[in-house]
């Protein structure tokens, strides 16, 4: 039984946060987790009080000193293995290996004619989520890598021509609502492993997607692999606002 003393330990202030995410990055233990539009602690026996989460752009976490559970350290490593396992190993898709989409005329629904004749598709591979996509799969090899956040191709009709090329390979996740901590995970495996040759990052101008982007910069630090990074803002009213 966790004995309850009076230590430091996090305080969010739900009026200032904005559901960024920025302190999820930060938080190695798991300790907080975006519920609802907002940063929540979840377990007071995951918070170790440091406060590597003071680097809210809002100002809506502090620390706090209160009478709270002892920080645990095994149920931290255990919370940890059961986050990676539960938002890693997906269940129920065909395609958790990957595939190469060799022949787009093929996934072309008749109905569809027309409007592929004016706009084809320029997927290369299948799945694209984050949390889908082996780091070893072999369309990320030497590609050009774009991770976008979720709401990018259907604010941006370009999207396909201006961000898909022949040697692309896209990723897709949402900064705000999916686990940051198996996305940085994951992001950090595929460019150590797979050898990709640059990296863009498209992600909405609201303030929580940019979480994809310090995602991303963590990821190259993380991985040493040192790659051209490129980003660029999505305006929501679909403009390219910047690169």
């Amino acid at each position: 039984m966790n004995v309850k003393t009076t230590r430091k330990i996090v305080k969010i202030d739900e009026e200032k946060c904005n559901g960024c995410g920025e302190c999820i990055i930060s938080c190695a233990e798991g300790a907080l987790k975006i519920i609802d539009g907002k940063a929540k602690l979840i377990s007071e026996k995951y918070c170790d009080g440091l406060g590597n989460c003071l680097n809210c752009p809002q100002g809506a976490i502090g620390i706090e000193e209160r009478e709270a559970e002892g920080f645990d350290e095994a149920a931290v490593e255990k919370h940890l293995q059961s986050e990676k396992v539960k938002d890693n190993i997906p269940l129920g898709c065909p395609f958790t290996g990957g595939k190469q989409l060799e022949n787009q005329d093929q996934l072309v629904c008749p109905a569809a004619v027309i409007t592929a004749a004016v706009s084809k598709s320029r997927l290369s591979h299948w799945p694209v989520q984050l949390t889908l996509v082996p780091p070893t799969a072999s369309f990320l090899k030497n590609a050009d890598l774009v991770l976008a956040a979720d709401c990018v191709p259907f604010a941006y009709t370009g999207f396909h021509q201006d961000f898909l090329g022949d040697n692309t390979a896209l990723l897709v996740a949402c900064p705000k609502l999916d686990n940051f901590q198996a996305h940085q995970e994951k992001l950090n495996a595929v460019l150590k492993e797979s050898g990709i040759k640059s990296l863009t990052v498209l992600h909405m101008e609201v303030p929580c997607c940019s979480g994809l982007v310090h995602m991303a910069k963590q990821a190259i630090l993380a991985s040493g692999n040192v790659v051209p990074f490129k980003d660029i803002t999505i305006s929501v009213k679909g403009e390219r606002k910047s690169d």
